[in-house]
Order: C-alpha cells, then sequence, then structure tokens
C-alpha cells in the first residue's frame, strides 16, 4: 500500500467534537469516492503522549492506495479537487505526507 497521511488540529472556532464528527461525516462523504482508495483509516486523537511536541492535534487519516501512481491519479481527479474544497479556508493546521507502507506486525 501506498499512503497519504493527514495529521489535523481543529479550526480554532470549533470543538473537538464538532471537528471530528464533521472529518468522520460531512468530510468522508466528499472523500469515500476518491479514485483507487483502498483502505482509509481514521483516528480521534485523544491524548498526547509528550504535551510540548503532542498537543494541540485532533485527528489523523491514512488514506490508502495500490502504489503511488494510484496515488497520483487520485490527486490528480476531480473527486480530489471537491474535497480539497470542501476543506476550503477553515485554518486549523495540518501535516501531510505520504509514503510506502510495511507491515511490521500482521494482525492475528
Amino acid at each position: 500500500m501506498y499512503n497519504l497521511i493527514v495529521l489535523a488540529s481543529k479550526p480554532s472556532d470549533w470543538t473537538h467534537d464538532e471537528f471530528i464528527a464533521w472529518w468522520r461525516g460531512e468530510h468522508a462523504d466528499v472523500t469515500y469516492p476518491l479514485p483507487g482508495l483502498r483502505r482509509w483509516l481514521h483516528t480521534e486523537v485523544l491524548e498526547g503522549m509528550d504535551d510540548k511536541r503532542s498537543a494541540g492535534w485532533d485527528g489523523m487519516s491514512v488514506l490508502s492506495f495500490d502504489d503511488k501512481a494510484a496515488l497520483d491519479a487520485a490527486l490528480a481527479s476531480e473527486e480530489w479537487k471537491r474535497a480539497v474544497a470542501h476543506v476550503g479556508s477553515m485554518g486549523g493546521r495540518s501535516i501531510i505526507v505520504t509514503g510506502d507502507e510495511r507491515v511490521m506486525v500482521p494482525e492475528a
């Protein structure tokens, strides 16, 4: 799998719960149609391990594709443009990275 990983914080005028509900609801509805999307994991951040470096993050998404070419095709799609437009200029912070996944401990 090749993943697009998003770590995000809520806009300053939203509550954590509002942001998570939006991400898993309204924004998810816009994201599901991405071509080639094989898996989507979402984690609601409930606590950080280090207040200095981990504070202020609300959630993380891992969107998985077969390979980099499939991700590149999704990023060039009209569906991606709609998902980006849906986020708009809502504020908050994000870190977005991509990379090749390796299973280190398989599911039992």
